[in-house]
């Protein structure tokens, strides 16, 4: 039980702290708008050193590929439209359960406007229970439940595609105009865990990833990844080119500790987000960047592309792959259609929230799958069919 009279004396001291930073944020914060103006006449100059040094740059950072002033506002989506959206849950493999599997659970949204359509709204559960399921990982140093997310994130790419992928292709000889098409994740489209992950344990995500995403191209139903409280840090980072006191951005030579004395660590940690927070009105994205993350070279032709958009309750993160980005009409139409959601949703997008309402799998849902599997296998003969005591003593309490 918590001991909030204790607790009373931290939070005090929390509330100093948090009032410090605050004013510590709001210099960075003046500080990186100021570097923001002067990087406006010295935008191709920064691009350039960034080119040609970015072998030697240590920190990640992302190239603007339109002006820094950019600001658009965002036209009004057309009232005839679809927008899919996955997302996934899971329950973890559990020794003290009644047996040790794990269960995937894969929201599925599709909202049709303005054509007198059902949406779907449902997911598709899947049980690995197999040895190769559960303790294949392991050969990579990977946990069983690091690895379920993995699969995860693979496996709702994979969904989203076969929706997507689906509609286009059933409206795409029947409309003309095209109905307009948005598939939505919630999340970035840039796996950094990836990076982590030994040659062959990647093998077995990435390229299902990439394939799903070929396939989306390849109907012309364009990609979205959401980010909602952006952590990113990719633009600010540019702003340390032109904060930088060396001769070139050689952080290998000059600074290869990268610790906080560093010269042009002027920002940190400000984000993305809380910039452009003071750049951008309601409506409005900000200029087109490709990210730089190393982890993208092993993305073929996906380069993923992102902008910062006032959505009015927040500035969002948007992503998108190399080909929506480079299709002008096509990438506008798409922030059309996201900021809609964001309206309809109340602040964040409501197919990728009805997605998550889809897949979680909550306590409820969670003690009849363990009930459902303990029938079965009853019916299959085993004995001595129930939790550990250790479970059984949890779940209840003399307290």
């Amino acid at each position: 039980m918590l001991d909030l009279t204790k607790l009373a004396r931290q939070i005090q001291g929390l509330s100093q702290h948090l009032t410090q930073e605050a004013a510590a944020s709001q210099k960075r914060l003046e500080l990186a708008s100021k570097h923001l103006s002067d990087a406006y006449g010295r935008q191709e100059e920064l691009v350039a050193k960034q080119e040609k040094w970015k072998d030697r740059i240590v920190f990640a950072n992302a190239t603007p590929i339109e002006p820094l002033n950019t600001r658009i506002d965002i036209p009004v989506p057309p009232k005839v439209h679809t927008v899919i959206a996955t997302d996934g849950s899971q329950i973890a493999p559990n020794h003290h359960e009644i047996a040790y599997c794990y269960l995937l659970n894969i929201g599925r949204v599709v909202l049709h406007y303005g054509q007198n359509k059902h949406p779907l709204l449902d997911s598709l559960p899947e049980v690995f229970y197999r040895p190769e399921d559960l303790y294949a990982s392991r050969q990579w140093g990977i946990r069983t439940e690091e690895w379920m997310s993995y699969r995860r994130t693979a496996s709702e790419a994979m969904v989203l595609a076969e929706l997507a992928c689906g509609i286009a292709k059933t409206e795409a000889p029947l409309l003309n105009p095209r109905v307009p098409i948005l598939a939505m994740v919630d999340g970035s489209l840039i796996y950094w865990f990836l990076e982590q992950l030994p040659l062959e344990a990647r093998e077995h995500i990435l390229p299902p990833i990439l394939e799903a995403w070929g396939q989306m191209k390849e109907a012309r139903a364009p990609l979205m990844g959401y980010l909602s409280a952006s952590r990113n840090v990719e633009g600010v980072n540019f702003l340390r080119l032109l904060a930088c006191t060396h001769p070139v951005p050689d952080c290998v030579s000059f600074c290869p500790n990268q610790n906080d004395k560093v010269p042009c660590k002027v920002f940190d940690p400000l984000r993305d987000s809380t910039l452009w927070a003071t750049q951008l009105q309601p409506g409005q994205r900000g200029p087109l960047w490709r990210s730089n993350a190393r982890i993208l070279d092993l993305y073929q032709d996906q380069q993923i592309y992102f902008c910062y958009v006032h959505v009015g309750t927040e500035i969002a993160r948007i992503e998108v792959p190399r080909w929506v980005a480079e299709d002008t009409q096509l990438f506008n139409e798409s922030l059309g259609l996201m900021l809609a959601q964001v309206q309809k949703g109340y602040g964040y997008p409501v197919a990728i929230a009805e997605a998550h309402n889809q897949a979680v799998v909550r306590g409820g849902d969670k003690a009849r799958f363990f009930s459902v599997l303990e029938r079965q296998m009853i019916k299959a003969g085993l004995k001595n069919v129930g939790t550990s005591y250790k479970e059984a003593r949890k779940r209840g309490s003399i307290a």
